[in-house]
């Protein structure tokens, strides 16, 4: 099984990379920034379950397989990319005339949730990472190697909700002080949420296997 000592180890990795930016991470912030902390950690507890099941499918080969036939990851990829915008446009849509201002309406835990499980889940490149990153630490001489691809699994997704909660924390912060600003925050919100959806699925949809 997996030693304390590297599960540590592994835990510091994922914690960092967890930090960088990314799909999860801007989503995260973004959502906390607009609509403050209750609706940044229900969005945390989609992208949780989106790196849950794609733990369970690296554990059971998919990252092999999308190394194998570029075009699966090829279709995963731009379904994220067009999921995206969609949301981008979404978002621009749903605003709504108030005296002259324009308003993001608040979504609820519910749908929070599917947006963060699906923006997690149409990201394939989360599951390249699985499977570069995660063999580097399993000790094959110790056997039940799918037993140590899961507690790594694990760990990582751990390590992840703990950065990404660090992160909402931090952003909810910002959203108070930015709604006592008053209308300028309303306007705020809606273009920045679809500013990050658009460039999001720019990036996902030019990004290549490589340098996940």
């Amino acid at each position: 099984m997996i030693t304390f000592s590297a599960a540590l180890s592994f835990a510091g990795v994922a914690f960092l990379m967890a930090l960088s930016p990314g799909p999860n991470l801007i989503y995260l912030a973004s959502r906390s920034i607009c609509q403050g902390r209750v609706a940044g950690f229900s969005s945390l507890a989609g992208v949780c379950l989106g790196m849950v099941m794609y733990m369970l499918a690296t554990a059971g080969g998919l990252s092999t397989i999308f190394m194998a036939v570029p075009l699966a990851y090829d279709v995963v990829r731009m379904a994220g990319a067009a999921y995206l915008l969609w949301l981008a446009y979404r978002t621009l849509e749903n605003g709504q005339t108030v005296t002259g201002t324009s308003v993001l309406p608040p979504e609820s835990p519910q749908k929070l949730f599917r947006t963060g499980f699906f923006t997690c889940l149409l990201n394939p490149k989360l599951v390249i990472t699985y499977g570069a990153l995660l063999p580097q630490f399993v000790d094959t001489s110790a056997g039940n190697v799918l037993g140590q691809t899961v507690t790594l699994g694990v760990v990582q997704i751990a390590a992840a909700a703990f950065a990404h909660s660090l992160v909402i924390i931090m952003a909810s912060t910002v959203a108070r002080f930015l709604a006592s600003q008053g209308s300028r925050f309303v306007v705020f919100q809606r273009y920045v949420l679809s500013t990050v959806f658009a460039s999001l699925a720019v990036r996902l949809a030019f990004d290549s296997r490589s340098s996940a």
